[in-house]
């Protein structure tokens, strides 16, 4: 989705997680305080960042499990009242709270942001991720309950209640959604690599995300989505999410993205092995490919999957050698693109000063 006159659009992340220049220790060099992501999602709308991504756990994925980490929805809500112009991207599982209630809260959300809020639906899960909190359903059914959810909403957003809805996972009987959101409601975003995942996108996403890998396999990727678009009769809207490790001479981008993992705790490294061993989650498979020293093609660097939970990959190099790897992605369609670094206050304008621009310039001589 681009802003309306076709410019490509950044976003940056907020680390619930914690942060730090070193990843997968115990514990956080920062842990993810209410003050310290203020600092972050200011940061980003400060420097003109589109939106902001915050994802959803129900343990720590970045550093020790029991380590702190910041809920979501109030986190996300507390972000949109200090902020005034930055969208949220909220990601949300389906199942975990009411619909109704949900679509309710969501509205409200928006109201108070002034239209500032969108939903990245994240039906699947990591290993034992959903089980720790006493959910049991398959993967299979976690797809269907997610396209259900979202049909319910929209219709809860945009209709004048009663809403009635009787589906096989939720059923709405004189249902109220007061006020509507205002203005354009909620757009929902969908990630995802397998063909369950690219089908619920054709039919329901109004941004189809994917986590970054070589430059073929995301090319297949995305031509598996616009097939599934193409059978709803609708136009697919392409994002991918990756990290960048940004330096002015490469040997720093290099060193400083193998510093990120070369302190991490041997508890850590092999919880996140275990928890994707096996996993049905094509993509984070993907992202935990073996490859000598990380590299998985050209300045493309999984190192961060040993300690981290879904997107593993990053971008290393000098500004030029990362804007040009993010050319080629733009060039197979992608308009959003959704960045982080470590640590996220000092990257975030690293990105901002040495990497936006320059891309902005070559996506613009590419036509």
């Amino acid at each position: 989705m681009t802003n309306g006159n076709g410019e490509t659009l950044f976003s940056w992340f907020i680390p619930i997680d914690g942060d730090g220049a070193r990843a997968g220790t115990a514990r956080a060099e920062r842990p993810p305080t209410f003050d310290y992501l203020k600092q972050v999602v200011q940061t980003a709308e400060d420097l003109g960042y589109y939106s902001l991504l915050i994802p959803t756990r129900f343990a720590n994925g970045l550093f020790a499990e029991d380590a702190p980490l910041a809920e979501t929805w109030t986190t996300a809500t507390a972000l949109a009242a200090v902020t005034e112009r930055i969208r949220f991207l909220i990601a949300v599982r389906p199942g975990f709270i009411a619909l109704g209630l949900f679509a309710q809260m969501a509205a409200a959300l928006h109201q108070i942001s002034k239209g500032r809020i969108d939903i990245n639906i994240v039906p699947g899960g990591i290993g034992n991720d959903f089980e720790r909190v006493g959910e049991y359903t398959d993967q299979s059914t976690r797809y269907e309950r997610a396209e259900e959810f979202i049909s319910a909403c929209r219709k809860l957003w945009t209709q004048p209640g009663p809403v009635e809805l009787q589906g096989d996972f939720y059923n709405l009987r004189d249902a109220y959604c007061s006020p509507l959101p205002e203005g354009t409601p909620p757009q929902f975003y969908l990630g995802g690599a397998s063909p369950r995942a690219n089908a619920l996108s054709g039919r329901q996403a109004d941004v189809h995300l994917n986590w970054i890998e070589p430059l073929e396999d995301s090319r297949a990727r995305f031509d598996a989505v616009r097939e599934e678009f193409k059978k709803s009769g609708r136009t697919p809207s392409l994002g991918i999410r990756t990290h960048l490790v940004v330096r002015d001479k490469e040997e720093d981008a290099w060193n400083a993205a193998n510093e990120l993992i070369d302190h991490a705790d041997p508890a850590v490294k092999a919880q996140r092995k275990a928890a994707v061993t096996g996993t049905a989650m094509v993509g984070a498979a993907a992202q935990v490919q073996e490859a000598p020293n990380h590299i998985v093609a050209p300045n493309l660097w999984n190192g961060l999957s040993e300690v981290r939970v879904n997107c593993g990959t990053a971008i290393v190099g000098t500004p030029e050698q990362v804007t040009d790897i993010l050319l080629t992605y733009s060039k197979l369609g992608v308009d959003q693109f959704i960045l982080s670094g470590f640590p996220h206050v000092e990257e975030c304008q690293r990105v901002a000063e040495d990497v936006i621009p320059l891309l902005k310039q070559k996506i613009a001589a590419a036509g």
